[in-house]
Formats: C-alpha cells, sequence, structure tokens
C-alpha cells in the first residue's frame, strides 16, 4: 500500500498538467524516475517540434521514454544515455545541442560570413581611393585641344 502511494504522490508531484508520461512508464524507485524526468526534458522529440518528449504525446517518444527507463534501470549513466541517444536520433535528439562537429560549423558561419564580407568591403574601398583622380598629362592636352575645337556660343 505505501509503495502504491509513493507512486501516487511522485506522479502527482512530478506530472504538470503539459506531461504526457503515462502511469504505466513510471518507475518504482523514486530516484531512478526523477532522473528519467530530467533527461526526459533534455531530450527533444523527433516528431514534434521544440517539445521535450517529457511533453510530447507522439508514439515516438513514448517509445524514447521507454527507452531511456530500461537503459535507467540497466545501470546506464546519464552521460551514457544521452550519448546513446544521440548515436540513435542524431544530435537534433538533444534540446541544448553540444558544442562541437558541425554545429561549430553552424555557429562559426554567420561570424565567417561577417569577417569575409567586412574583408571584401575593405579591399574593394582600397581599390577605389588607389584610382587616379586627375587625368594624366597626355589627357590634359587632349581635353584642351577638344575645348580650343568647341564652337563657343
Amino acid at each position: 500500500m505505501t509503495r502504491l502511494l509513493a507512486v501516487l504522490a511522485l506522479i502527482v508531484g512530478l506530472a504538470g498538467p503539459a506531461l504526457a508520461v503515462l502511469p504505466d512508464e513510471v518507475l518504482e524507485d523514486v530516484a531512478l524516475e526523477a532522473r528519467a524526468r530530467d533527461l526526459s526534458k533534455e531530450l527533444r522529440c523527433p516528431v514534434c517540434r521544440n517539445e521535450s518528449i517529457d511533453e510530447s504525446h507522439a508514439d515516438l517518444a513514448r517509445e524514447i521514454r521507454l527507452v531511456l527507463r530500461e537503459r535507467l534501470v540497466a545501470g546506464d549513466s546519464d552521460a551514457q544515455i544521452l550519448d546513446y541517444m544521440v548515436a540513435r536520433y542524431g544530435e537534433y535528439v538533444l534540446l541544448d545541442p553540444r558544442g562541437g562537429g558541425t554545429n561549430l560549423i553552424l555557429w562559426g558561419a554567420p561570424l565567417g560570413l561577417l569577417l569575409l564580407g567586412g574583408i571584401f568591403a575593405a579591399v574593394a574601398i582600397g581599390a577605389r581611393r588607389e584610382a587616379p583622380d586627375a587625368l594624366s598629362p597626355e589627357e590634359e592636352a587632349r581635353l584642351a585641344s577638344l575645348m580650343d575645337d568647341a564652337p563657343k556660343g
């Protein structure tokens, strides 16, 4: 009876109105269930947009929640579980992506493009400044002869 009350207290205490964890998913070990809920909030549902598997009602989110709990019961650490989920579903499954690999390219690309644009602009402005403003002596002589030949009026 006390186990049932503990499970009910855990469900009521941890489950908010937006959570989609079903009662048959809840682990009996309160500490493991708390870890499962914390990890569930870090994992994105591959079906839903920016919704954790803890909040999602999608069938795939339920399957991921069950796999997560199986790995916890098997004794995996939080890092091992997250690595397993990334290996299985890709980096997209993390709501807070890691700062390495292709993510560095995604974060660095705008800065790199901005720097390239600045370099291009500096070179273009420098090239304009180097252009001669005055006419060469030959051009001045030709212009003077054209002006003398122009009709006055």
